[in-house]
C-alpha cells in the first residue's frame, strides 16, 4: 500500500506500482467506443500510462493536455490516458480540447486494472478512484519507469516520464 496525499491530508492506494524491471500485467480497458482494449492493442509500442482520478479535475486534465503536446513527437510512442471516468466523459472532454494525440481508456466496468496494478485510492473522499500515476513501458511491455504521485493535487514529472523512453 502506497500512502499519498490529498491536500495535505493522508490517503492510501491498494497496492504498490508495478516493479520496473517487470512485465506490465495485461488489462481490459474500455475505449470512447465502448470497445475493449488490452495491452496487445499496443504490441511493438513504447507506452505512457498517464493515470489519474477524474478528466474532470484541473491537474487531471492539464496532465492529458501536457502528453498530447508530446504525444505527436515520440517515436513509436503511444500515450494512453486511464481513469475510472466513463468514455462518453473521456470522448467529450478530448473533443471539446481538440486533443488527437492520446488514447483515453476507462477502468470503470470491474476495476481490475487498478486492482492489478495497486492504483485504487481506499479511503478518503476519492475513494474508489485511481491515483496520479505514471508507467512507462517499453515495445516488449516491461516497465522502465513508475511515479506514483505524492500528493494527489500535483502534477505528475512529465520530463521523467518521457526521458524514460
Amino acid at each position: 500500500m502506497a500512502s499519498i496525499t490529498l491536500g495535505g491530508n493522508p490517503v492510501h492506494t491498494s497496492g504498490e506500482l508495478p516493479a520496473v524491471g517487470s512485465q506490465l500485467a495485461d488489462f481490459k480497458l474500455v475505449q470512447n467506443d465502448l470497445s475493449v482494449a488490452s495491452l496487445s492493442n499496443f504490441a511493438g509500442k513504447k507506452l505512457v500510462l498517464n493515470i489519474f482520478p477524474s478528466v474532470d479535475t484541473g491537474t487531471c486534465a492539464t496532465s492529458v493536455r501536457k502528453f498530447n503536446e508530446s504525444a505527436g513527437n515520440l517515436d513509436n510512442t503511444t500515450v494512453l490516458c486511464i481513469s475510472r471516468d466513463l468514455p462518453f466523459a473521456q470522448k467529450r472532454f478530448c473533443g471539446a480540447e481538440g486533443l488527437e494525440n492520446v488514447i483515453n481508456l476507462s477502468d470503470f466496468q470491474d476495476g481490475s486494472f487498478g486492482k492489478t496494478n495497486g492504483l485504487d485510492i481506499i479511503d478518503g473522499p476519492l475513494k474508489g478512484l485511481l491515483s496520479r500515476a505514471i508507467i512507462v513501458v517499453d515495445e516488449n511491455g516491461k516497465v522502465v519507469h513508475t511515479e506514483q504521485v505524492a500528493e494527489i493535487a500535483n502534477e505528475p514529472n512529465y520530463e521523467a516520464a518521457l526521458a524514460a523512453l
